[in-house]
């Protein structure tokens, strides 16, 4: 008898720990050794957003895409994103956008995140993370009062089959990958030490934040911290370096402290909501640590050098990939022919082989506290 024959007998989350027990008891077994999530409901910025962007403005054009998902793929990527390849480790089909209407599918979960993306208001973009989760309120709500009004025997839009069981919310599993673009803004339009000062009003929202979930059932929860934001091409290009400034690598080391920074704190948050919410799950993952070391490694892994990019030009602070122009003398453009060999896609975005790179690493244990890989987050 496995984990999910037993799930209507006791109870998911009862299931967890049983589960978990006898696992302890009779080593890993690999009938126990994993959770069953249902479903991913993911909330960030551009870093995991699968079609927001795309759909809520302009769009995300090729040659975005150009390694995997083809025109449509709605990533600033050239291929798939870590939050794509955390619905493969699962055996999940990709996430839909929320914001997207065009053929969308939700029984296995929603994607809220939109690039740009903050924890605070007044960013980038007009969707921070009070309003994803207020739109995933609104989602939950709406999909369950369909889903009982539906039948299964209906022959035309909406299908009950596309929208998410809800029992289902209580099993999911709810992921966060936001926080950069807090960062990023601060640095663009204050100073470093105000940014530093603004950290425990971010986190106090992203506590916030959490616990509106908490009070939904949201039970299991996978926190990425943030990546080393100096380290882009971005911040190297548009910082005036300084004696001691940059690193090794070529990073902004004052822009890597600050992310170190912002993540100790969040590590601290986390800790706090375990304390506060004990049924739950948290698993904080760190990132940043995990590019760093594919930035430090990149030769020695196949890349070129973390510094150059493969597409995109820039105008003032945006990015548009395809498009020409010259930066101090050099040349950007068009995508290059070998994107799986950059660390970076655009100058801020990583490329598929990147992502999947650090995927990699973070998805069974190394770098999360506790040290459990995604499959075993429940326990």
């Amino acid at each position: 008898m496995n984990c999910r024959n037993l799930i209507y007998a006791i109870g998911w989350f009862n299931l967890c720990v049983v589960c978990a027990l006898i696992q302890l008891s009779f080593g890993k077994a690999s009938n126990f050794s994993r959770c069953w999530f249902p479903a991913i409901y993911n909330f960030g910025d551009s870093n995991s957003d699968t079609g927001a962007v795309s759909a809520a403005f302009t769009g995300v054009k090729p040659p975005n895409g150009i390694s995997f998902f083809g025109s449509l793929s709605g990533r600033a990527s050239d291929g798939r994103l870590i939050i794509d390849y955390i619905t493969e480790e699962l055996k999940l089909p990709y996430l839909s956008a929320y914001l997207d209407s065009v053929g969308s599918n939700y029984r296995h979960g929603a994607n809220f995140a939109v690039g740009g993306s903050s924890i605070r208001p007044g960013g980038y973009s007009p969707f921070p993370l009070g309003l994803q989760v207020d739109q995933f309120l609104q989602f939950k709500s709406r999909t369950n009062i369909l889903f009982n009004q539906l039948s299964d025997n209906r022959i035309e839009p909406p299908f009950k089959s596309s929208l998410p069981r809800p029992e289902d919310f209580y099993k999911a599993l709810y992921t966060f990958d936001i926080g950069q673009n807090d960062l990023a803004f601060g640095l663009q339009h204050t100073s470093q030490e105000q940014v530093i000062k603004s950290i425990p009003d971010i986190l106090s929202q992203f506590f916030q934040a959490v616990q509106q979930l908490y009070n939904e059932g949201a039970r299991v929860f996978w926190i990425h911290n943030t990546g080393p934001i100096g380290c882009l091409p971005y911040s190297y290009i548009y910082y005036e370096p300084k004696k001691g400034n940059i690193d090794a690598n070529g990073c902004v080391k004052p822009h890597n402290e600050l992310a170190q920074e912002f993540n100790r704190k969040l590590k601290n948050q986390v800790f706090q909501l375990r304390k506060k919410f004990p049924l739950a799950k948290f698993t904080y993952v760190d990132v940043y640590t995990a590019k760093y070391e594919l930035i430090s490694n990149a030769r020695s892994q196949g890349f070129m050098s973390p510094l150059e990019f493969c597409c995109g030009s820039y105008y003032g602070y945006h990015i548009n990939c395809g498009k020409k122009a010259i930066v101090n003398g050099t040349v950007y453009g068009n995508p290059c022919k070998n994107p799986s060999q950059h660390v970076s896609w655009d100058g801020i975005h990583y490329s598929q082989a990147a992502n999947q790179w650090v995927a990699k690493r973070i998805l069974y244990g190394a770098f999360s506290d506790p040290p459990i890989p995604i499959g075993q987050a429940c326990f």
